[in-house]
């Protein structure tokens, strides 16, 4: 299949599937003798568009005329607008034939989504406001209708082939490894997508209220929201004790805005983030390890536990988590130099703590999470120690 371009104008029903989807946002006419600057965009799109598949326009102008079901225009045009992969603004703004009150509103509604271009001639007025918001959130922005077009195409770029409730998640999100993890598994499992909305978006943080067919059950789920943020990989160093209880663990210390403990801080074993996770964790376990607590271990000291879920009924969060048994020097290392670590560019500050099992469990130091991921490191170095004597 060639390049195909589909315009889906007002109250039209949006195809089954399509590669790429954009949403053109702007002023309409007021009156049949202004030309609408619609047909020209079409025109760009056509001549640009020139992947294998297809690309989706929705057009919020009516085929044939005007209409005046209102309350069913704005129906649509949420629903498409939600649709889109890219919002294109342009806007052509004449005060007395397209005042571009509505868009400004959409404007509102849109700007921050991550998925908007801004396009004005530099004489239309009143647009300095939004123009002032495109900066302030990176939105492209351009000074004609071919390089509003060009923007959001150049962020499409090929699209992705997606169908029936898989259209309702837009290349922003689709795009990212947190969600193809989680709607691989759910494929996997034999589940169905037949809905999705984003709820929001904040960094690579991400909330998507979906609508499951749950093969297993032959029923529906549409009352839960997915929300993921990119997998961590966590080391556990400790220094092994006679029994689990008495095996010592090494942990640090952060401020974390969310934490609702007494202190309010985070304690847990060193992790997080890092760009060569998905590559190779090990190397980011250990860059991890380093970057918090400043201790460095060659990569064969690590003992590989896997990856896990960490909350499942709420978040698709994952951890991949490694322990590291390590000597008296180097907890002797660690104590003497609790801290600061961290990047602080990043807000991170952290601070070595080191407790027993028996002190981690009994003082409720850690959440369940990292229980569950001490645990078994512990439990697994021991295990392998008695093996091996």
């Amino acid at each position: 299949m060639g390049p195909e371009v589909i315009t889906v104008s007002a109250l039209e029903e949006p195809p089954d599937g399509w590669d790429a989807a954009i949403f053109l946002a702007g002023p309409t006419p007021r009156s049949p003798q202004v030309a609408s600057w619609r047909p020209a965009a079409l025109d760009e799109l056509r001549e640009r568009w020139r992947h294998e598949g297809r690309l989706v326009v929705f057009v919020p102008e009516y085929r044939n005329g005007a209409h005046d079901d209102h309350a069913a225009q704005i129906e649509w045009e949420e629903r498409c607008l939600h649709l889109a992969d890219e919002v294109l603004f342009y806007v052509p703004r004449e005060l007395r034939t397209m005042p571009a009150f509505t868009t400004n509103v959409e404007w509102g509604m849109w700007h921050d989504s991550g998925r908007a271009v801004f396009g004005a001639p530099p004489d239309a007025p009143k647009n300095r406001y939004l123009l002032h918001y495109a900066a302030k959130h990176g939105v492209p922005t351009a000074t004609d209708l071919p390089g509003t077009v060009a923007a959001a195409l150049d962020r499409i770029g090929a699209g992705a082939s997606r169908n029936g409730g898989e259209r309702e998640v837009p290349l922003l999100l689709w795009r990212t490894d947190t969600f193809q993890r989680w709607y691989g598994a759910q494929r996997e499992a034999g589940n169905t997508l037949l809905g999705a909305r984003v709820v929001w978006r904040f960094g690579l943080h991400w909330g998507l209220h979906v609508r499951m067919r749950v093969a297993a059950e032959d029923r529906i789920k549409d009352n839960e929201m997915v929300i993921a943020r990119p997998g961590i990989c966590v080391v556990v160093p400790y220094r092994p004790g006679p029994s689990p209880d008495e095996t010592t663990v090494v942990l640090v210390r952060e401020y974390r805005s969310p934490a609702a403990t007494p202190d309010g801080y985070v304690h847990e074993p060193p992790g997080g983030h890092n760009p060569l996770a998905a590559t190779d964790p090990r190397r980011a376990a250990l860059a991890e390890l380093a970057e918090e607590t400043g201790l460095t271990l060659p990569p064969g000291r690590l003992r590989d536990h896997g990856t896990r879920q960490l909350n499942p009924t709420l978040s698709a969060h994952t951890a991949h988590v490694f322990g590291a048994e390590i000597t008296e020097e180097e907890l002797d290392r660690l104590r003497s130099a609790p801290g600061p670590y961290g990047v602080a560019g990043d807000g991170e500050r952290t601070f070595v703590e080191i407790a027993t099992l028996a002190e981690i469990r009994r003082g409720r130091l850690v959440d369940w999470s990292a229980l569950g991921m001490i645990t078994d490191v512990v439990l697994e170095g021991l295990r392998s120690r008695d093996y091996e004597d």
